[in-house]
């Protein structure tokens, strides 16, 4: 029974249809450690209302999650955010967030499965929690584009120390965000299919 008290439980919205013009449909992942926009990213370029699985954090957390750089974040995601973007008339990106805490990874192989690719988020303050996020991508033979969000107090780095810094190879492209702008995080998909085609054109795309 639904809020009216009918029988009936209420279908999605209209807006939530799918375009029929859609053709294909791919599974996309947003990742990073804890507090670095990955939520923020899902419901900017959203076209559909995100669901987000946020919840307070409490006491239960302190000494065992590693809130450096975000002390004023009072919720986290505990299983995943879901959006979806149209990228064209045909092709739509299912989106998936990841939860960046690392108690909650576990959640992550379920969440990496069928995903043709990533987008790994970081903050310039806390690189060193990109390490194992990447580390878990190539793991999982998941291709991924990095993409810096703009944080006001966070050092800003020439692309080739970052790269230099990450261990990533020449051709992973690092872009610039804001995860809070949806066109900015539209151009990080956008990113991230045409490096997917580029390696597809190549043959490293199984």
């Amino acid at each position: 029974m639904d809020f009216n008290g009918s029988d009936t439980l209420p279908g999605p919205r209209t807006e939530d249809h799918l375009p029929h013009t859609t053709e294909a449909a791919v599974k996309i992942v947003i990742v990073g450690g804890f507090g670095v926009g990955k939520t923020t990213m899902v419901g900017a370029v959203s076209e559909i209302r995100p669901l987000t699985t946020e919840e307070t954090m409490t006491q239960a957390g302190v000494g065992v999650d590693d809130n450096y750089g975000s002390d004023s974040k009072t919720a986290t995601t505990v299983a995943m955010d879901f959006g979806r973007i149209s990228i064209t008339d045909q092709l739509v990106l299912y989106l998936f967030g990841t939860p960046g805490q690392e108690r909650f990874w576990f959640l992550w192989n379920g969440l990496f499965e069928g995903a043709l690719g990533a987008v790994v988020l970081i903050d310039t303050r806390r690189l060193e929690v990109s390490y194992d996020v990447m580390g878990r991508l190539e793991e999982r033979g998941v291709p991924f584009v990095v993409a810096v969000n703009s944080f006001p107090d966070a050092p800003r780095y020439p692309v080739e120390d970052l790269r230099a810094a990450l261990d990533l190879s020449a051709e992973i492209p690092i872009v610039d965000c804001d995860a809070r702008r949806r066109a900015s995080s539209r151009d990080v998909l956008m990113t991230l299919m045409h490096f997917l085609h580029s390696l597809a054109t190549t043959g490293a795309l199984t």
